[in-house]
């Protein structure tokens, strides 16, 4: 199972030399891929995904470069196409995508998107894009869009899904899905694997989907377990108030060597092809943790 992570990204005080350090850290180290998440608002500074692993694809060679994930339906097809395409182009085929269509309906408002019907809009925006990696143009009578991507037809394409209806719609369209427990929990994760396998023997898939799991972790400061516990609910208060972030963050458990080592090991039981961890904090120590922790199991 290959191991990857997030780049911090929703922190006060990031800046250009802490993300490069991340950035070179993880291609010189054990590590699979660099991803980032998508968030428009929040209680933090808040960096843009996309500019964020242009510049992470510009300071690396070998890792993968991995928008996760995303929120589809608050974007033209059509842009988000030209951006993926030439993401692929710019790191020489190292981008795979994860869609989805999130929870924040305030993100939504604030890029003037509507938060109804995005299932189905999702579904018609994949299809939009394959077309236009396909060479064809978004409306009849116009030029192409953007450049041809560096993969043909298109980086490899993962769902973001939690639901049966969410996973059954992704069996049609996706390579893979990318499994998220807030907890760490190989249980949580476990459910959402056989979730997909069902799914895309339903529908006729010939192969079966790829696997990616990802959890929070803290390995950082005087009190790894609170400052886990801190960032889970300020992240998840916004969208689902402060009870739900309360307990949500109460159930986090990976802050200690132990239980994470334990929990990279359940999760490459369940068959995943790929964890992707991701820090609470923006220190570089959190990698040091990884690395320490990767080296010793």
């Amino acid at each position: 199972m290959d191991i990857g992570f997030c780049l911090p990204y929703m922190k006060n005080g990031l800046s250009r030399e802490l993300i490069a350090e991340w950035c070179i850290r993880a291609d010189k180290g054990p590590f699979s891929t660099i991803s980032c998440g998508e968030r428009i608002t929040g209680p933090q500074e808040t960096f843009d995904m996309r500019v964020t692993l242009a510049f992470a694809a510009a300071l690396t060679e070998r890792v993968r470069i991995v928008p996760s994930l995303y929120v589809l339906p608050m974007h033209s097809a059509a842009m988000v196409a030209q951006e993926i395409a030439t993401l692929d182009r710019l790191s020489n085929g190292r981008v795979s995508v994860c869609v989805g269509v999130g929870g924040r309906e305030k993100d939504y408002q604030s890029v003037g998107a509507s938060f109804k019907y995005r299932h189905p809009r999702m579904d018609e925006q994949i299809a939009q894009m394959k077309s236009i990696w396909a060479g064809n143009p978004a409306v009849e009578g116009a030029d192409p869009v953007g450049c041809k991507p560096y993969q043909d037809g298109g980086p490899p394409l993962l769902a973001g899904v939690m639901g049966p209806k969410a996973m059954a719609r992704a069996a049609q369209w996706a390579d893979g899905i990318y499994a998220w427990s807030m907890s760490g929990s190989a249980d949580e994760i476990q459910r959402i694997f056989a979730m997909a396998d069902a799914e895309w023997e339903k529908a006729g898939r010939d192969t079966a989907p790829r696997k990616v799991a990802g959890f929070w972790y803290c390995r950082t400061g005087d009190n790894p377990q609170q400052n886990l516990k801190n960032y889970i609910k300020e992240y998840v208060q916004g969208s689902a108030g402060e009870e739900i972030a309360g307990l949500v963050a109460d159930s986090a458990f990976m802050y200690t060597d132990e239980a994470i080592r334990k929990g990279i090991d359940d999760i490459k039981a369940l068959g995943a092809d790929e964890l992707l961890l991701v820090p609470a904090t923006a220190d570089i120590g959190e990698i040091d943790a990884a690395e320490r922790i990767l080296a010793s199991a």
